[in-house]
């Protein structure tokens, strides 16, 4: 029995030991390493993102102010998204986010909105090595002169004269082109817009055209302070469509021609970091109807010419006194006189005046006093209010 046990156990452990003593069988390739999956293909899209922040509290002094005494506000914000748009082409979308004030009756409407004030193609047809530079723009673009002299005028203090006076808006859709000359002698800009501005759809089928150009004589010059002088002249020839254009039950007829609508102006300003100067002289004709379009009461088309003359200064004296201080105290003070019709003697008086103080490059205060007053029957309210002023970019 102990033999044919060992016999048994020899014969089981023999394929064993001969597969041990047998080689590796290496004619057959080993089998390739798995391929690793090839990462997902990312597109990237620089986008420059930036933003300005306008905020203020503002005490009223003038009588009749009990419903609105002082409040905290937040003005607006815009938000501005740049990103090319392939060779010498690019886009920028700036979002205002404002107050919705205006719809009545429903609080749940009385809040935050967005709505674009710029949104256009850019496209740089030329830029030559001898300083001529020239691009096209199209979309929600800005306005003829405003931008302008918000380079000269802090926009966050309150808005240019021109626009305060309700000239036009500083925005519109349509179509402009810039020209820069060269040594930054200058430039052209013009444009073709709705005429209606970037807060309204376009409501006739008339179209507005308007042309600035801006020279600054003493760019190469070594003082600093009168580098930036500038002289502008702009022009600006719009219509408006009349309220009878459709017709209706009784009138007379369909009303097909455009009361005009046509502003101007002349700008100096001297634009340094210590001390910004400007003054302006300006004019504007708009056409009005008065009556029904019938025969009883028919339609009648006046004129009426408006006059807008303003000055302002802001000054830092600390900086103007020695140029390397760092000290931010700011002084600005301005005076607007707009008359709303030439032909009567009522005239409307703007005052602004404060201080500044800069937290940084890029965030400041002001404490400023704005006044309006109407005078020899002007029919505009009277405000007399006190601000502080916050504006932070980013």
């Amino acid at each position: 029995m102990k033999n044919i046990t060992l016999i048994a156990f020899g014969l089981f452990a023999l394929p064993l030991a001969i597969s041990a003593q047998t080689p590796p069988d290496t004619t057959r390739p080993a089998p390739p390493p798995p391929v690793a999956a090839p990462a997902p293909a990312t597109v990237s899209i620089p986008v420059d993102f930036s933003g300005v922040l306008y905020a203020n509290f503002q005490y009223r002094g003038d009588k009749g102010a009990a419903h609105s005494t002082n409040k905290f506000d937040l003005e607006r914000a815009y938000l501005t998204f740049r990103m090319p748009a392939g060779d010498h082409a690019s886009i920028r979308i700036t979002a205002d986010v404002f107050q919705q004030t205006t719809t009545p009756n429903d609080n749940f409407y009385r809040g935050w909105v967005i709505r674009a004030k710029y949104a256009y193609l850019q496209y740089d047809f030329l830029k030559s090595p001898t300083g001529w530079n020239a691009l096209a723009r199209a979309g929600l673009l800005h306005n003829v002169v405003i931008d302008h002299m918000e380079q000269f005028w802090p926009r966050w203090i309150s808005q240019t004269a021109i626009e305060r006076a309700g000239f036009f808006s500083s925005a519109d859709a349509g179509v402009a082109t810039l020209i820069s000359f060269p040594n930054k002698f200058g430039e052209i800009y013009a444009t073709i817009v709705n005429g209606p501005g970037y807060t309204s759809r376009e409501t006739d089928r008339f179209k507005d055209y308007a042309a600035r150009l801006s020279l600054t004589p003493f760019s190469a010059a070594d003082n600093k302070l009168i580098r930036n002088f500038t002289l502008t002249g702009w022009t600006y020839v719009g219509a408006v469509g009349s309220a009878f254009a459709a017709g209706g039950a009784g009138q007379v007829g369909q009303v097909g021609s455009s009361l005009p609508r046509t502003r101007s102006g002349v700008f100096v300003g001297l634009r340094d970091p210590r001390l910004t100067l400007g003054g302006e002289f300006d004019t504007r004709k708009d056409g009005t109807e008065t009556g029904a379009n019938t025969v009883v009461a028919p339609r009648a088309e006046l004129d009426s010419t408006r006059r807008l003359i303003s000055g302002f200064a802001t000054i830092k004296p600390f900086q103007l006194m020695n140029e390397s201080s760092t000290f931010p105290l700011g002084l600005i003070a301005r005076w607007d006189r707009f008359k709303p019709n030439t032909d009567t003697d009522a005239y409307v008086n703007t005052v602004i005046g404060g201080l500044t103080w800069d937290l940084n490059k890029k965030t400041a205060l002001s404490l400023d006093y704005q006044e309006q007053t109407p005078h020899s029957g002007a029919v505009v309210a009277a405000t007399k209010t006190y601000f502080l002023h916050l504006v932070a970019n980013f």
